[in-house]
């Protein structure tokens, strides 16, 4: 091995003992932030026994997601979120991975999509309806309410809407798990019958038992609905040994595909709508936009495309709040980064929360400002500049279906109504899984004038 490959990157001392393991407790997304602005493009440390490699420069994140992505598996996160998601698409690794993605994959092509958009926006009128003129309400845990009701009836033809608070609460319970992810001998701990230990079993039950009751609901009627689960179960893999999926692989995808694709939608839109309380005139333009396009009608798949400037807020919200903030891959092979040596099993870190606010990239990074998504603009950087929906053979498969629903709800709940920030609240981050408001957003409900009848 040659003296520059052995070289480690710059980084942070590991004396004493457990600094930055106490860093990333105290503030994951800041800490890592403040890793990339002092040291580069790729910086070393240890948490606890792991020899970590946080890189920064849409680059290198394109040769680990990408050029090299056989090198790589899925980071300790993902690992220890087996014990949620067992399984599925979002945790499995080689030809398992690859035949589930094979049997999943017709349910997401454009024109299927295309095809639940109605749903998308029925849902979104039950919201609106509910509300009325001066409410005042969580928009975090509304928009995780009516996420959650679209992908059960788009993904699984069922009707969650009325178990969404229990469902909800069990996927908080079962995420906090994630909180420890640092702590060494994490592992051990959740063997120990501490409370949070048994919160996490209590929550796997709660949502196992609503995903079980919808498989075997699917699997008395024997009909093919058309919806995803409809399509697991009667699928074949025509390219392996042509088995179906047993009921534990359908609920291993059924619930990496469930939790997954509506919690993450939920916390973007929930951000989206902070966002434009705080910025008028981007708040105007939307809604002129809404209002132009769809002369006071409901939104369809048709007008997506239409809804130019309502893409590009939720774009540029994603970008200022990633949903998926963060991403681990663990190198089965040692790894050269720009000449730096990195050993077989070191974790590397990929965060799109700190990429997304790199200057370089994005002049006055913590500025709110749609209009970066103009072509031109987009056209002029790397590609892993922005990647809140991963990248490479291991891309978020909803990719399309949550850039449909965020537009049809953004576009539909704001016919009706403007969302206006309550005062006097800490807005905070809490990096879990996902990137959501540490203490909620409570919002009021202000009544807007819709040209037409829509209802």
């Amino acid at each position: 091995m040659t003296t520059a490959m052995a070289k480690l990157p710059p980084g942070p001392s590991s004396f004493p003992p457990g600094r930055s393991l106490f860093g990333m407790q105290r503030d994951r997304s800041g800490y890592l932030v403040g890793l990339a602005r002092d040291y580069g493009d790729i910086v070393y440390f240890t948490l606890g026994a792991e020899k970590v490699f946080l890189i920064n420069h849409p680059d290198y994140i394109r040769d680990v997601l990408v050029t090299h992505n056989r090198n790589f598996i899925k980071g300790r996160g993902l690992q220890r979120a087996k014990k949620l998601l067992g399984e599925g698409l979002l945790t499995s690794e080689g030809e398992f991975h690859l035949r589930q993605r094979r049997l999943a994959q017709p349910a997401f092509h454009r024109q299927r999509i295309a095809a639940y958009a109605d749903q998308m926006t029925e849902y979104a009128v039950n919201t609106r309806r509910r509300w009325q003129e001066g409410d005042v309400f969580e928009i975090d845990r509304e928009m995780m309410r009516l996420t959650l009701a679209i992908a059960g009836r788009t993904l699984f033809n069922a009707d969650v809407e009325s178990e969404a608070d229990e469902i909800g609460a069990a996927l908080t319970d079962a995420f906090e798990l994630f909180n420890t992810i640092t702590i060494p001998f994490s592992e051990l701990l959740e063997k120990l019958p501490l409370p949070s230990t048994r919160r996490f079993q209590r929550a796997r039950e709660r949502l196992d038992a609503t995903i079980y009751r919808i498989i075997a609901e699917h699997r008395a009627s024997d009909t093919d609905n058309g919806d995803l689960l409809s399509m697991l179960i009667h699928a074949r893999d025509v390219e392996g040994d042509g088995s179906r999926m047993t009921d534990e692989q359908l609920r291993d995808e059924a619930m990496t595909i469930f939790l997954a694709g509506h919690e993450t939608t939920a916390v973007a839109l929930a951000w989206t709508w902070y966002l434009l309380s705080q910025h008028p005139e981007v708040e105007a333009r939307f809604h002129a936009e809404i209002d132009e396009v769809l002369g006071g009608r409901l939104p369809t798949a048709e007008d997506v495309p239409r809804l130019r400037y309502t893409e590009m807020v939720l774009a540029e919200s994603m970008r200022l709040y990633p949903p998926a903030w963060i991403i681990g891959r663990r190198a089965l092979n040692d790894y050269e980064i720009a000449g730096y040596h990195v050993p077989a099993r070191s974790l590397i870190l990929m965060s799109q929360y700190v990429t997304h606010h790199d200057a370089r990239w994005y002049p006055d990074p913590e500025h709110f400002d749609p209009e970066r998504w103009r072509p031109e603009e987009k056209e002029q950087r790397p590609r892993f500049a922005y990647y809140p929906f991963g990248g490479g053979p291991r891309v978020c498969i909803g990719e399309g279906f949550a850039w449909m629903e965020g537009a049809l709800v953004l576009a539909t709940i704001a016919q009706k109504w403007r969302l206006l920030l309550e005062p006097d609240q800490r807005i905070e981050l809490k990096p879990l899984v996902t990137l959501r408001p540490k203490y909620g957003i409570r919002m009021k409900a202000e009544r807007r004038e819709i040209t037409e009848q829509t209802e």
